[in-house]
């Protein structure tokens, strides 16, 4: 009996060291995009919105000066496709683009995709509802002519320009609450927390203060130990080991 006992707690122990390296292997990782980094490193002259990602980054400092420039080299997308954005909007786009290609913290939401320029993205990433909310509030007066930005764009000229008969409207038009800006335009990148804001260790910040360190580490792991658990995880081998001891206590 005492054999058996002994032989599930190893089985029990091997499986919980499985479960905890499986959620490590989301932690400060790089997705296989088209200018993501194979591994993130100090970056000390990232540009502007993309600096605070300088002690840990996905991107080179090239890509975050280009994450700044309208139709860049990155992917020659024009945000000032329906006239200029607002300043205040178009900070936002900046800082959207300095977390997909800088963070390490999306592990939990890389997901593979069958894309010719890229082979993983990002899906359902928990954005802070008040960096949802400032996102729509500040570009709402902004004119866009679509409300899904990753397809269906005319690129004849090398450039994105509306389809044929896609009206220039108000971002409100075609966005008209913050959560459908945050999940409809990048196609699901975001969910829109509505349960929880900045400091809730729940949800990711687009925003941070670098000196107060980067909270989005936290939430990454937060996430990668609790993702839906299979026989090998903690969340089932705990219990299992729960059980076990007082059958081991009275072999």
């Amino acid at each position: 009996m005492a054999q058996v006992v002994w032989g599930l707690l190893f089985l029990g122990l091997m499986a919980m060291a499985h479960g905890l390296q499986k959620g490590d292997d989301l932690l400060n990782v790089c997705m296989d995009g088209k200018h993501h980094k194979y591994k993130p490193g100090q970056e000390d002259n990232l540009h502007q919105q993309c600096s605070p990602w300088k002690k840990r980054a996905c991107c080179t400092a090239n890509t975050s000066i280009a994450a700044h420039e309208d139709a860049s080299h990155l992917y020659k997308f024009n945000f000032n496709h329906c006239g200029m954005l607002t300043p205040a909007c178009k900070r936002h786009f900046v800082q959207d683009l300095c977390l997909y290609e800088c963070s390490p913290n999306l592990g939990p939401w890389i997901q593979p995709v069958n894309s010719s320029w890229r082979k993983e993205r990002v899906l359902n990433i928990p954005l802070c509802k008040e960096d949802c909310n400032m996102w729509w509030e500040d570009c709402k007066t902004s004119y866009t002519c679509k409300e899904n930005w990753h397809k269906g764009w005319n690129w004849s000229s090398g450039i994105n320009e509306c389809p044929v008969k896609a009206a220039c409207h108000p971002f409100s038009f075609y966005f008209p609450t913050p959560t459908s800006l945050c999940e409809n335009i990048w196609s699901r990148s975001y969910n829109a927390s509505h349960s929880y804001g900045r400091g809730s260790g729940k949800c990711i910040q687009m925003w941070f203060d670098p000196a107060q360190g980067n909270p989005n580490e936290a939430v990454a792991k937060f996430y990668a130990n609790s993702s839906a658990p299979d026989i090998f995880s903690w969340g089932c081998s705990f219990p299992f080991l729960t059980l076990l001891l007082p059958l081991l206590l009275r072999a």
